[in-house]
């Protein structure tokens, strides 16, 4: 499965809210996220443009590979995401990659709240990200696979379009962190 993405900096957050539950978006829950990113022992995870986590989402964990990016509009790639069992799973599993020489590249923290969201016969995940040292972006995310993949992208543009936002961010959060160096 490929996850089709568009993530904006959200001058508002106020406003932002207000249209999605305009737009029938359902809120959940906010979730505290750590994202503890890898950089694989041989190669350079910047230089391929895939990432590598571990996530740990409140009492939940999870390892996640994303492969490189595969169109120029959206933030379109593969991804494959395994939930973690077992007592301090996401750290027992971080120790085993730095034994395996992985190296751990930077933490990432941040609050967010999703909001699922069924328009014009696609469902959405909509998630407003409070993240620490960045401030608060706007993550708009579908699935499809390789078939489904341009009639994704094509809604994904056209729903965020409905917004007002300023332009996209195509960085992760991971490389505007490491870019500000904080």
């Amino acid at each position: 499965m490929y996850e089709v993405e568009l993530k904006f900096p959200l001058p508002d957050p106020a406003a932002f809210r207000r249209r999605l539950a305009e737009c029938g978006a359902r809120p959940g829950p906010v979730v505290g996220q750590s994202d503890l990113y890898f950089n694989h022992p041989v190669r350079d995870f910047a230089q391929t443009d895939e990432a590598f986590r571990v996530r740990l989402s409140d009492d939940r964990a999870f390892v996640t590979y994303k492969g490189p990016l595969v169109d120029s509009q959206t933030k379109t790639r593969r991804e494959i995401e395994v939930l973690l069992a077992g007592d301090h799973a996401g750290d027992k599993f971080a120790e085993i990659l730095k034994l395996l020489g992985f190296r751990p590249v930077r933490e990432v923290k941040k609050r967010r709240q999703p909001h699922e969201l069924s328009w014009q016969g696609r469902d959405f995940e909509v998630a407003i990200d409070d993240v620490v040292d960045l401030g608060v972006f706007a993550e708009f995310e579908t699935l499809a696979d390789e078939a489904a993949r341009p009639a994704a992208t094509d809604a994904i543009l056209a729903l965020a379009s409905q917004f007002q936002l300023p332009p996209p961010e195509r960085k992760s959060y991971l490389s505007l962190l490491l870019a500000k160096n904080v």
